[in-house]
């Protein structure tokens, strides 16, 4: 059980959480396990005590990536000949998780940030470019590399648009025509977090060329910048949850971008889609720490060892008990499927292994609620205020299911279709 293990930081005698995923238990090894522990320690020694105040504001934790880049975590996965860490899909997934742990909208702020470099790094390796275009990719993507290395650079991944689009069903509608030595850039982008606080928007376009119609094999990423001329946020930002966010509404007006700006090749990002479906669950490592950080604070409840709190104990009960060993089995059963498709993350999947990735994801944006529910209903009244995390981890849980691309209709919709048919396969 996680909460029964601590380690102390030499640095400032914090005494640290265990991991989420132990080194040994999960054959992780010494690089990846460091790695995640930076992530773990700057969580719960920084970002635990300012989550509160995001929430209850609903602004964007800017202090936080300032953490992150001195931390080296802004480029946890670009190449280290780019002066990054060089982590695996699997590392960052880990790491994530237990920044989501300790503050829920930054670890799924830093998602859109960190895919940028995700999908233009160890997955566009995966993928089939020639040697001119993946020379060229390797030129483009050195400059938004050292942008982040350097500079601490923030990029966002805005997606929804309100359509079908985020879920892979039609073209986006934001729309981006050749002209010249780049693009102009037509658009509107909706839940669009890091709004206003990104120093780049890695935006999904449909390059439409004179007299074409709109196709999805013609997706761009483009790297927009916020300080472009003809780009703007609108609109208020007070949700449910995950309020720190920040995902309010970018507009683009006849917004010029280089081709520099490109995170990816021509027709990359539709090979990805089709080819390496894993890169879609990135946002699930978040709720994977919110599920944990759940069953935590549970235990922490009932020994009496929440910190400004009266050490008064209620773990001698027996409905107290049984709660708890009901939310250690749900836990468990989500680290398993989900450790275990974070782990086969890689291009051209078994269906198996897709089958796998939605199931996880499913679990872990369900079971993190479903926990957060459980742990209120055990921890009873107090653990309702405002004062305590168990309210946000709550509010900030209930949000994952929603999220496209892969919502949990979509996750079961999908599911039970491929389950039942093979490719081409129909009742007609």
């Amino acid at each position: 059980m996680t909460m029964q293990v601590k380690k102390t930081s030499t640095a400032d005698k914090l005494t640290l959480d265990a991991p989420i995923f132990d080194p040994v238990a999960f054959r992780l090894d010494g690089e990846q396990a460091a790695v995640i522990a930076r992530a773990r320690e700057i969580g719960q020694s920084v970002f635990a005590g300012r989550a509160a105040a995001y929430d209850r504001d609903a602004t964007f934790p800017i202090e936080n990536y300032r953490d992150l880049h001195r931390a080296g975590l802004l480029g946890i996965t670009i190449p280290k000949k780019h002066g990054g860490l060089g982590a695996s899909y699997q590392t960052y997934a880990l790491a994530a998780a237990e920044i989501g742990r300790y503050c829920g909208a930054t670890a799924l702020t830093w998602n859109m940030h960190v895919c940028s470099t995700l999908w233009s790094g160890p997955l566009a390796d995966d993928l089939d470019m020639d040697d001119a275009t993946r020379a060229e990719h390797e030129r483009r993507r050195t400059i938004h590399y050292k942008r982040i290395v350097e500079d601490g650079a923030i990029y966002s991944q805005p997606f929804s648009e309100g359509g079908a689009a985020a879920a892979g069903g039609v073209a986006f509608g934001t729309e981006a025509k050749p002209i010249g030595d780049g693009w102009i850039i037509n658009g509107k982008k909706i839940f669009a977090s890091l709004s206003g606080h990104a120093d780049y928007y890695g935006a999904l376009c449909t390059e439409v060329k004179e007299g074409e119609k709109a196709s999805r094999r013609n997706t761009l990423y483009l790297a927009i910048p916020a300080k472009a001329e003809g780009v703007s946020v609108v609109g208020d930002w007070d949700p449910l949850g995950m309020r720190g966010t920040v995902s309010r509404t970018l507009l683009f007006k006849d917004v010029f971008v280089p081709k520099e700006a490109a995170l990816m090749p021509r027709g990359v990002y539709f090979q990805a889609a089709m080819r390496w479906p894993h890169m879609f669950l990135t946002l699930s490592p978040t709720y994977m720490g919110l599920a944990q950080a759940a069953y935590d604070f549970t235990v922490r409840y009932l020994r009496g060892e929440v910190p400004d709190m009266p050490p008064v104990k209620r773990r001698m009960y027996p409905t107290k008990q049984i709660a708890v060993a009901q939310m250690q089995i749900k836990l468990e059963q989500i680290k398993a499927i989900w450790f275990q498709a974070v782990s086969e993350a890689r291009a051209n999947p078994s269906k198996e292994q897709v089958l796998r990735a939605y199931a996880a994801q499913y679990s872990v944006m369900e079971g993190a609620n479903e926990l957060a529910a459980l742990a209120i209903r055990t921890c009873g009244g107090q653990a309702m205020l405002k004062s305590l995390p168990l309210e946000r981890i709550y509010r900030d849980s209930r949000c994952g299911s929603l999220m496209l691309p892969w919502t949990a209709e979509l996750c079961l919709d999908r599911i039970g279709r491929e389950a039942l048919y093979e490719p081409g396969e129909s009742d007609d």
